[in-house]
C-alpha cells in the first residue's frame, strides 16, 4: 500500500449533491405510524418516505400553509 495518494487528477463525486446528513426531529406519534402504514404498502422504509415527501416539497417550492389558517 503507497504512503501517499495522488487525488488531484480524481474525478468529483456525482452523487455529491445527494449526501444525506443524520438529524434529529421530533415527530408526532400519528405522524410517524402513517409514514409507516405507506412503507408497510410501498415496501420503502418509512425513513426514506418523510425525505421523498420533504423533497417533493422542496423541488415543488412549496409554502406551509396551515388548513387552520383562513385566507382573507
Amino acid at each position: 500500500m503507497r504512503e501517499e495518494y495522488d487525488s488531484s487528477k480524481g474525478r468529483k463525486n456525482p452523487y455529491i449533491k445527494r449526501v444525506k446528513k443524520q438529524v434529529t426531529i421530533n415527530l408526532d406519534c400519528s405522524t410517524i405510524e402513517y409514514f409507516k402504514n405507506q412503507s408497510e404498502e410501498s415496501g420503502i422504509p418509512y425513513q426514506i418516505l418523510i425525505n421523498l415527501y420533504l423533497a417533493d416539497c422542496v423541488q415543488q417550492k412549496k409554502k406551509f400553509q396551515p388548513s387552520w389558517i383562513k385566507e382573507a
